[in-house]
Formats: C-alpha cells, structure tokens, sequence
C-alpha cells in the first residue's frame, strides 16, 4: 500500500505545476481523441506507445479501469514561441524526467504504476514496432494519454485548472495509474 503523506512530501520537493489524485473512473475516454491520434499525429502506427500498437480505446480504457488510484502530475515551462513546435517539443524532456522520477519514488514504495505521460518515445532509435518485434524498453516506454483516448480538459477543469495558460507556456502531465 502506498504511503500517499510520504509521496506528497517527496512530491512537493520536485519542479511539478501541480499533481492530485483521482478515481480512474471519472477519466474521459473518447473515441474522437484516437481519431485526433490517427488523423493529425505522425507518429501514428510508429511506435509501441501509440495507436494502433496500445490497442483499441476500449481496451485502453479497461486497463486504465482496472487500477484504483491515479497520480496526475503537471509541469508547467514558458517557451519563446509556442508556435515554433520542434522547440516546444523539446520541453517534453524535462516533464518525462520528472516522470520518471515519480515513477522511481512509486516503485521505492513497491508500487508498479501503469503510466501515460507525453510521450510518443523516442528511446529507440528505431521502434521494434515497426519490425513486428516486441518493445525493447517496455519497462521505461509511456504511452501518451491521448493514446488511451483520454480527454484530460475535463479532469484538468473538475480540479480548478487550465490547460492553456497564454500564449507561450507549456503544460505537460503525466498519469501514474496504481494499485494500493
């Protein structure tokens, strides 16, 4: 069982925006976020960590659904030109590092979570995916949330924030599904 004071103090020491518990259930799956995924991404069909290689949203949704707890975490970074998309990707880093951060303290406390964050992984130089081979780095690959087909506004609103804040800033999250 997770010790939630022990990790909010370890939290609260880290760069994060914000970071807040939630039931699995009140997430937003949405076939319209997967249809966004294969219509607008480029990674589509490239990696282990996007459609189709997660899985169909449903199938998303019931793994999602079968954890009882979430960590959402949120950074937050100001960027010179938002517009400027190679450079505001770049940002990304610096989140999935807290991420993984995150991740370690979990697992410190015996708890393996399921994680979506922003990533479309890049760990690889070329993803097994693509040669019908089994992910390399399973254990450090995070599928990105709109993978699962999550709209994440809703939840971001229900908890008293934003997910644009002006024109240049930046926000990431990343959701840590767990067991206690």
């Amino acid at each position: 069982m997770i010790n939630k004071p022990l990790l909010e103090r370890q939290l609260a020491e880290l760069p994060l925006y914000t970071y807040f518990y939630i039931a699995p259930q009140s997430l937003e799956f949405s076939e319209r976020i997967r249809h966004i995924c294969k219509s607008e991404c480029p990674m589509y069909d490239k990696t282990w960590a996007c459609p189709p290689a997660v899985g169909e949203v449903a199938q998303c949704q019931e793994k999602c659904l079968s954890y009882q707890n979430c960590l959402v975490i949120g950074t937050i970074v100001e960027v010179e030109d938002a517009t400027d998309i190679e450079k505001t990707l770049l940002t990304r880093s610096d989140h999935e590092k807290l991420t993984n951060q995150v991740r370690d303290l979990m697992r410190e406390q015996g708890v393996q979570p399921y994680i979506l964050s922003t990533e479309a992984c890049a760990i690889c130089e070329r993803c097994a995916w693509l040669d019908g081979l089994p992910c390399r780095m399973p254990g450090k690959m995070h599928p990105c949330v709109e993978s699962h087909g999550i709209n994440l506004i809703p939840t971001l609103e229900e908890n008293g924030l934003d997910f644009i804040y002006g024109t240049n800033i930046v926000t990431w999250y990343s959701l840590l599904f767990f067991n206690d």
